[in-house]
């Protein structure tokens, strides 16, 4: 997804009505003011060539001496160039005076004075509106600095979802093909449909929630495959999920997770998914019995998934997200509730 920055084209349209408007008032105003004096007025026309001067006067100083002098050679080397600049575009107007109307002596001191404050008071104005414009520059590199390292962490996280899935469920083939089964050709037809989503699908930033609750009942029937009766699986799914999207593969480690720790030395195995879709939300709801004491094997090898997925909750579902993981008696239940919002997209196009 190509990732577009919508605050450029805002800004660049404040910036021309900023300088529309500055520069309709700085040479205008003065003809306005004339009144009924058509003298004055014919004056302040005649002066037009000499106000336009400011213009190139204020954009080299907020376009050129700031974000380039000043970032690159500091305090001193800027304000040397600023009297240096403000000398120069004095000299060129008084000049353009002296061209445009001789004056006596007396005249051309005063006309030194109006060539010199003019000048300064642009330069101030011009100082003001750059390193404005600076800071935001500053806040905007900030800005896009954390969002390639949000990009980074999130394609690293993204990038362990695949060994691990294919990890787990090609044990559940090994485990098949050992014991002979006759299911073990119809569970790698169905793995194929899993890895055809999760190499076609987890590369997306999201994807519609509908197929992400297919592919999780996928694995779920895997699993049913695998243990048979030997483990009461139960998954229930309510609401609509056609209109909602999701980052893929988000919900599969948590009941991994359940799989993992939910089956094996435990009495009358039990694990149970539940899954409620509205209009504002996911709530997703997993409960597996657990062991008295947790096999070591099982411990060392845990701890991809669920630190993966919860970092990735942070990243990208910040304030829009809930997450429970406790232990009940003999029970082990994680929650996980995420709000929906338009604000995710805008998030999914920067970082895209």
């Amino acid at each position: 997804m190509t990732a577009i920055n919508t605050k450029l084209v805002p800004g660049n349209f404040f910036k021309w009505i900023f300088h529309i408007v500055l520069w309709g008032v700085w040479i205008g105003l003065p003809i306005v003011n004339a009144g009924d004096n058509e003298k004055y007025r014919q004056f302040m026309i005649t002066l037009i060539p000499v106000s336009l001067t400011h213009i190139p006067l204020f954009l080299f100083n907020s376009e050129w001496l700031i974000p380039k002098v000043f970032r690159k050679r500091g305090l001193t080397t800027y304000l040397i160039g600023l009297l240096a600049l403000i000398g120069i575009f004095a000299i060129l107007q008084l000049f353009m005076k002296e061209w445009i109307m001789p004056e006596t002596l007396m005249r051309r001191r005063w006309n030194v004075y109006w060539a010199v404050i003019p000048a300064i008071f642009v330069t101030a104005i011009s100082t003001g509106y750059g390193f404005i414009l600076y800071l935001m520059d500053q806040e905007q590199a900030k800005a896009e600095e954390k969002q390639e390292k949000l990009k980074s962490e999130l394609s690293f996280l993204r990038s362990q979802i695949s060994p691990h899935f294919i990890f787990n469920v090609l044990n559940s083939i090994v485990y098949l093909i050992r014991s002979k089964s006759d299911q073990a050709e119809s569970v790698t037809i169905k793995l194929s449909d899993l890895m055809r989503y999760m190499l076609y699908s987890s590369g997306e930033e999201q994807v519609p929630l509908s197929k992400e609750l297919e592919y999780l009942k996928n694995y779920i029937d895997l699993q049913r495959i695998r243990f048979e009766e030997d483990v009461d699986i139960h998954f229930a799914l309510s609401g609509r999920a056609e209109m909602q999207f999701i980052e893929p593969m988000l919900l599969i480690p948590f009941v991994e997770n359940a799989f993992k720790h939910g089956v094996g030395m435990i009495v009358d195995p039990v694990i149970d998914i539940r899954i409620t879709v509205d209009g504002e939300g996911l709530n997703f709801w997993v409960k597996n019995k657990k062991a008295a004491e947790e096999p070591a094997e099982k411990e060392e090898s845990s701890g991809i998934g669920l630190p993966n997925v919860l970092r990735r909750l942070e990243l990208l579902y910040p304030d829009l997200h809930e997450v429970s993981i406790k232990e009940e008696g003999d029970w082990f239940l994680t929650e996980l509730k995420i709000q929906f919002s338009t604000e995710k997209k805008e998030l999914y196009s920067l970082i895209g």
